[in-house]
């Protein structure tokens, strides 16, 4: 089993953040004089690293320090929103544990800020699993760009092709495939239909760790 490893999308995957992102998203953007669609959503922030989006929504170029000041007001923002709610997606500390007993190596690969994933860590107990997190500081590019899993196969001494990827958002979805990475669709934010990967879930409980190999192999 340990010839494979999982790496896991954070937002929508590990935990399901998506609609406490929109709100939180939806308020920073009227905070500033604009609205975001549904399909701007979907085709332009998910999945991206905040110094991508905010550029965008901003339409002029940003020094560091004013992405960083943007970023964090947004973070914020969602943490407050979400801490009283916060959960995993459905069955994911067993499918962890299950995971780890075969010998599977796994990472989180996020396009998130290390606040975000430190604040999901602490309210999960699920740090332990991974032996490697790599967030929106190790990239140059954010999704769907394939450079996060790429990296993430890199640090986990493990070919892509043999990474499984956790994917809920099309982009997501897209940078798995594009670094080579066989992708579960995780069908918290889109449908089955929508995502087009060759296994969909809809939470951890509907597939084993070891199903999910057998699926790829």
């Amino acid at each position: 089993m340990n010839s494979f490893a999982f790496v896991f999308d954070m937002d929508g995957v590990i935990v399901d953040t998506n609609p406490f992102h929109k709100i939180a998203l939806k308020q920073f953007a009227e905070k500033y004089g604009y609205t975001l669609s549904e399909e701007e959503l979907v085709k332009k922030i998910y999945g991206r690293t905040n110094k991508e989006w905010i550029a965008n929504l901003f339409q002029r170029s940003m020094s560091p320090a004013e992405l960083s000041h943007y970023g964090e007001e947004k973070e914020a923002l969602f943490r407050a929103i979400y801490e009283k709610d916060i959960v995993e997606v459905k069955g994911l500390t067993s499918f962890l544990k299950e995971a780890f007993r075969l010998g599977i190596t796994m990472a989180i690969g996020t396009s998130a800020p290390r606040s975000n994933v430190d604040f999901v860590l602490k309210h999960t107990g699920i740090e332990k699993f991974f032996s490697s997190i790599l967030d929106e500081s190790h990239v140059t590019h954010g999704k769907p760009n394939p450079e996060i899993y790429i990296n993430c196969a890199k640090v986990l001494n493990m070919p892509t092709s043999h990474c499984i990827v956790f994917e809920d958002s099309l982009s997501g979805i897209a940078s798995g495939k594009a670094a080579g990475c066989p992708v579960v669709g995780v069908a918290t934010t889109h449908t089955a239909a929508e995502l087009g990967t060759k296994v969909v879930i809809k939470d951890f409980t509907e597939m084993t760790a070891q199903e999910i190999i057998s699926a790829y192999s």
